[in-house]
């Protein structure tokens, strides 16, 4: 009986709570993005940081960023979209190759016509 008199007190409580980690584990800084979970759900296990610091890297520029998450989502047969090979090109600039974006690097390649 006594267990049914503090069940009311407990609800509001519990409930309170859950919708404070809820709200902190839906966004936030915390929050991953697509390409990282991509990244830690099918290549971390073989691909850990060293590989994308080694001396012979074969990522020099976007293109070849691109090219190399192509070519290894292709040899695990992940069948990823072009934006999921995008998300993931992306979340590894952002962490470890820091190139300029693409539409940098547009930009510095062909200077725009001069309007007379």
């Amino acid at each position: 009986m006594t267990f049914l008199l503090s069940l009311p007190t407990i609800r509001p409580a519990a409930l309170a709570l859950f919708v404070t980690l809820c709200a902190g584990a839906s966004g936030g800084a915390g929050a991953q993005t697509r390409g990282e979970l991509l990244y830690g759900t099918h290549c971390v296990a073989c691909h850990n940081t060293q590989v994308h610091w080694r001396e012979k890297k074969q990522v020099v520029d976007w293109t070849s960023l691109r090219a190399q998450v192509r070519r290894w989502q292709a040899a695990d047969q992940l069948a990823w979209s072009d934006d999921d090979i995008d998300h993931v090109a992306r979340y590894l600039n952002e962490v470890f190759y820091r190139l300029p974006p693409p539409s940098q690097v547009i930009a510095t390649a062909a200077p725009a016509p001069s309007r007379r």
